[in-house]
């Protein structure tokens, strides 16, 4: 069963020695999907710390009780839009600028086995 949240946006953050190198904005725009926009520092950003983003966001209860994702990436971001299809299915993306559109489905939340 899904719950449904309302809309509370959330931020979270991945930080390395005090600097922010990853962080996204969460919504919950219509009951069961949620929008996240990611976003890295600027400069070089050691690789994982956008995977570690994704989950992050993948992972909060919201998001999990939802069935869609709307996700905002910056264009040509390999590390976000990888991690967002390994977490998601029936990934859809269209490009908008400078950035591209993810619509995908957030597969049910599986429950540890015993």
């Amino acid at each position: 069963m899904r719950m449904t949240f309302p809309e509370t946006p959330r931020h979270v953050e991945i930080r390395n020695g005090g600097q922010v190198v990853a962080a996204a904005e969460v919504t919950m725009p219509v009951a069961g999907t949620a929008r996240t926009s990611l976003r890295a520092a600027a400069g070089h950003v050691a690789p994982g710390w956008r995977t570690d983003l994704v989950d992050a966001v993948m992972d909060l209860p919201e998001v999990q009780a939802s069935h869609r994702l709307e996700a905002t990436v910056p264009l040509g971001d390999g590390e976000f839009l990888g991690r967002l299809r390994e977490r998601t299915t029936g990934a859809v993306v269209r490009p908008a600028g400078s950035t591209l559109l993810l619509d995908a489905t957030i597969p049910p939340q599986r429950l540890p086995s015993p």
